[in-house]
């Protein structure tokens, strides 16, 4: 089912532009493209229940999806060890996360405030802060060492922080 049409069932029209159910974050290690993952998707629920940071929640139609409001992946692969259908599969799929961290305008330290929750979240040193004379040490984004694993998404007091 169109998920543009649940959303307008349910009274929300200006969801009615939103990704289609294929595009949404999916777990990590999932199929890709979208469509291929629903195929094979037999939305038992297995992942959730495996996932031990509890990112990984029923999305619409029952499929997965992983959020980030609490915490990050912390790419363990137990989603993908219990998958039986293989839609989600380390060996097939060779990188966990396509998107990377993307730090927007309302971010604190690029507003001139110090603010450096999201390099202390980030394990894989992604998100870093270089030395400024006179001022406070500026963010600087490795897109290369970003892992997607999203543990600087929920940490952002301002919600600057997105994966793309």
């Amino acid at each position: 089912m169109d998920p543009r049409r649940r959303s307008f069932l349910r009274g929300r029209i200006a969801d009615t532009e939103a990704p289609r159910a294929a595009e949404r974050p999916r777990p990590p290690w999932s199929l890709r493209p979208g469509d291929a993952f629903r195929a094979a998707c037999t939305r038992c629920g297995d992942c959730l229940r495996a996932c031990p940071r509890g990112v990984l929640h029923a999305g619409d139609g029952g499929y997965p999806e992983i959020r980030f409001d609490s915490a990050g992946c912390s790419l363990c692969g137990e989603c993908a060890a219990v998958c039986q259908s293989h839609a989600i599969d380390r060996e097939r799929v060779a990188q966990a996360f396509a998107w990377r961290v993307e730090v927007g305008a309302a971010c604190l330290n690029r507003r001139g405030v110090e603010c450096r929750v999201c390099g202390d979240a980030c394990e894989a040193r992604a998100l870093r802060f270089a030395p400024a004379l006179g001022g406070i040490a500026q963010l600087r984004v490795d897109a290369q060492a970003c892992t997607g694993c999203g543990d600087c998404v929920g940490v952002c007091p301002v919600g600057a922080i997105g994966l793309r």
